[in-house]
């Protein structure tokens, strides 16, 4: 029997807002989609644009990054950073052929579990409609056998 495919999202999370977030939403009992891998990060602003790439090429289908509100930054202005850093970020990957909507961006408190999981259903749903995403993925290089090798 063949079984449906279900989209590998990738998901940082600052740890003061979205993730808290995210904790209340299960500890609510709200539902989300449990396709997406998080990974809990100090802030938004700490989130490298490698990180991202390093996804892809690990097999991600679509990356989702959210942090505290502009403005309400634990650690003063990291999410105004990161808000420039994505602008820029997500031009590039579109430049490069990668759909917009792999990349998703959001602003979410910690109070505000509702709203991560309506985002996460947003980012699934949108993910989804893409299909898979192989274009990135690396391969392992392919072993030439010692016996096959030519000598020097």
């Amino acid at each position: 029997m063949p079984t449906l495919w279900q989209p590998k999202i990738i998901t940082f999370l600052c740890n003061w807002c979205t993730y808290g977030a995210a904790d209340l939403a299960g500890v609510s009992r709200l539902e989300y989609p449990p396709h997406i891998r998080i990974i809990r990060v100090p802030c938004s602003g700490r989130i490298s644009p490698k990180f991202i790439l390093n996804a892809f090429t690990q097999g991600a289908d679509g990356v989702w990054v959210s942090g505290c509100h502009p403005g309400d930054c634990h650690y003063i202005e990291g999410n105004f950073y990161a808000r420039r850093k994505f602008a820029l970020f997500k031009n590039l990957l579109e430049h490069m052929g990668i759909e917009p909507d792999r990349l998703h961006f959001s602003w979410i408190s910690s109070a505000e579990a509702t709203k991560f999981s309506d985002v996460a259903w947003e980012v699934c749903k949108a993910v989804e409609a893409l299909g898979p995403f192989d274009r990135m993925i690396r391969h392992p290089a392919k072993m030439i056998p010692l016996s096959d090798a030519r000598s020097c």
